[in-house]
């Protein structure tokens, strides 16, 4: 498994490309807007609310910290709260800045066994299960959310688009979960896909190992994965808890995005907002552009012109938001990152070889 610098060094040139994208549908969407207008609504913001925003994306993130403490320590034993703190932030920084290269769940799992100790496939399936019950609320909303945009007057591309994206969301963690009930199905289909490649890879790699060790490793891995999951999943207790904290969390989202447009003085409807945003936070889910930058704000503000909210005011808002949610959380996540990238690398360092 790479590290946070060995994933970013690899794919600087698809993270480059991708930043370019998301930056040019950003700028090319302020222009049609119009630069002033976006920039006159940012001047009237009230940064004391701000300021509040900020405070509620701390809570979210200590929040989603609990309920992964919670789940780790059903399926092993967790780390103390400050730790998977910055080791989520320190993942977060590394899913943020890039499309699809790194992943949170792989990233968060490695980082916690290089930290420690705790073996991969554990800290996959906890990472995993943590997502899982995130997603909960978002499906039950975007359930209704979709059932609201067939009746609004939008563009059809537009409504394709909108639930298109719900239905590749809901598809992708429906697939995690599968995996992570039906461990007998899912070693079939990955020991199918390892036998198709086996051959190109130690072709590549130039490594003398058996398909059956291939196959052993395979196995004993999914099966980790697939107890740690479903432990997490059946405790009812945690079950519960998770769920409320999922809600607590999605509760904090909707509000920060209303503090976003309170802070330029806009009280859009409330349900329209719910709907809105949370398609916006399952568009952001989707490994498209870092951030899925340009993407969610197009979308965004199609959807808020529906009721009656003008684009300056939504990329404003959006921006305000983006503040909270993204630039905040990678610039602690990067000083995360770096933190105990320094310490893996020590540890490795100093560690004893094999030969020794």
């Amino acid at each position: 498994m790479q590290d946070t610098y060995q994933v970013l060094r690899k794919h600087k040139w698809k993270i480059l490309v991708s930043f370019a994208v998301a930056a040019f549908l950003i700028f090319v969407m302020t222009f049609l807007i119009g630069f002033n207008d976006v920039v006159s609504a940012l001047g009237k913001a009230k940064w004391e609310w701000v300021l509040f925003n900020i405070v509620l994306e701390i809570g979210i993130n200590v929040v989603w910290t609990l309920r992964w403490k919670l789940i780790l320590d059903v399926v092993d034993t967790s780390p103390k709260f400050t730790t998977l703190l910055m080791l989520l932030l320190a993942s977060l920084f590394g899913n943020n800045v890039t499309p699809s290269a790194a992943g949170g769940e792989p990233l968060r799992a490695y980082l916690l066994k290089e930290v420690e100790g705790t073996p991969f496939e554990i800290g996959f399936a906890s990472s995993t299960a943590d997502r899982v019950f995130e997603f909960l609320p978002f499906v039950l909303i975007s359930i209704i959310a979709a059932l609201f945009l067939l009746s609004w007057n939008i563009p059809p591309v537009t409504r394709i688009f909108v639930i298109a994206m719900i239905i590749a969301s809901i598809t992708l963690f429906g697939i995690l979960i599968y995996a992570g009930l039906r461990k007998e199905i899912t070693q079939r289909v990955i020991i199918s896909i390892a036998r198709s490649i086996y051959p190109t890879a130690v072709r590549l790699t130039k490594k003398e190992i058996s398909f059956n060790e291939i196959s052993d490793r395979i196995i004993f891995y999914i099966n980790r994965f697939s107890t740690g999951f479903i432990t997490a999943l059946k405790d009812r207790k945690i079950f519960l808890l998770a769920f409320i904290l999922s809600f607590a969390m999605w509760g904090f989202d909707m509000l920060r995005m209303y503090v976003c447009f309170g802070a330029l003085g806009v009280y859009p409807p409330v349900l329209p907002l719910v709907i809105i945003y949370t398609i916006g936070i399952l568009i952001s889910l989707l490994p498209l552009l870092p951030g899925a930058w340009g993407i969610r704000e197009a979308t965004l503000i199609g959807l808020f012109a529906v009721v009656g909210v003008s684009a300056d005011v939504v990329m404003a808002a959006s921006l305000i938001d983006r503040l909270a949610s993204y630039f905040v959380p990678t610039i602690i996540g990067a000083l995360a990152a770096l933190y105990y990238g320094r310490k893996i690398k020590n540890k490795s360092v100093n560690s004893p070889s094999a030969d020794s």
